[in-house]
């Protein structure tokens, strides 16, 4: 079985010194043609050099290969896999060769938001953004272990390989969004206190995301270098019933906050009263007090005073 770690080490020479050699080759052909027709008599030896040097001029000008930094070209001798290419430049190799190329530069996929339930139930709609790219070690896997249907006839080229690896990684991240999704609730209301959720986790859910993305997508040779969610909210069915929920939590806190306030206040009141001998109150007066001053200081609307003309006990 073929080793997809196995880098290509047969021949090959710098490409530059490969078509000085072929030009030579190409000008002993021209030479002994020449040399043939200047002839009177037939020579068969300078005839078949002719031949042999054409032919292996063209041969050898099969095997040129340029690659640019971060491409990679897997290597087929008649189906038989041969290894893989990485060394840049211009170079020359066996061109009995052929040669599938492959870009090993990173690559951005935005996927759209989809609609999923969290741990708690609750319809949501969540989307992802990620960057992956080929490994070095991985252009075996993704040439051979990855396939999709194709037109009859058509060619697969390297532009139609790579479309083909960004629809496995983007139905892969669906599945793996679906998955992670489901683990977690989208926020405090609908999970128990101290555990993560959606909205909350931030670098712990993106880095769930990214161990389950390589996980899934070691198969075809690619790493995940980043996965982060860009798109979180609850779907559109429940979203004006979350969000009264959640007025109505900022509701109690904002009560709760107010009334902390208005009971210091009247603290502070009832003992200012009293260490500076300002008027002297019995319980009932107090609580009188107490109760004037929580109404005022708690109501929503400004307080309408009343002016007491009488005297305390009236």
């Amino acid at each position: 079985m073929a080793n997809e770690n196995y880098t290509y080490s047969g021949w090959k020479m710098n490409g530059f010194l490969a078509l000085l050699i072929n030009l030579s080759l190409v000008g002993l052909a021209v030479w002994l043609f020449v040399e043939l027709v200047n002839r009177e008599e037939f020579n068969g030896l300078l005839f078949a050099g002719v031949w042999v040097a054409v032919i292996a001029a063209i041969i050898m000008a099969c095997g040129y290969k340029m690659l640019e930094p971060n491409e990679a070209r897997v290597l087929l001798f008649f189906g038989n896999y041969r290894g893989t290419f990485y060394q840049t430049g211009f170079w020359w190799i066996n061109p009995f060769m052929s040669s599938k190329k492959l870009s090993l530069r990173a690559r951005n996929l935005n996927v759209d938001p989809i609609k999923v339930n969290d741990k708690a139930g609750n319809p949501i709609l969540i989307g992802l953004v990620l960057v992956w790219k080929i490994k070095g070690e991985g252009a075996y896997k993704a040439v051979f272990e990855i396939d999709a249907p194709s037109e009859v006839g058509t060619v697969t080229t390297s532009t139609t390989r790579m479309n083909i690896l960004e629809n496995f990684v983007a139905v892969q991240s669906d599945s793996a969004l679906r998955q992670v999704a489901g683990l977690y609730a989208y926020d405090e209301n609908s999970n128990a206190e101290g555990e993560i959720t959606l909205r909350s986790g931030g670098d712990e859910i993106n880095d769930r995301l990214t161990d389950e993305l390589n996980e899934r997508l070691a198969m075809a040779g690619i790493e995940v270098m980043e996965a982060r969610l860009n798109y979180l909210a609850y779907a559109p069915e429940i979203a004006a019933a979350m969000l009264r929920r959640q007025q109505a939590d900022a509701i109690i806190s904002a009560r709760e906050k107010i009334v902390e306030g208005a009971v210091s206040m009247v603290k502070i009141a009832l003992e200012r009263l009293s260490t500076e001998d300002v008027v002297e109150l019995d319980e009932e007066r107090k609580a009188a007090m107490v109760s004037n001053l929580l109404v005022v200081l708690c109501a929503d609307e400004a307080a309408q005073p009343v002016v007491n003309t009488g005297t305390l006990h009236n």
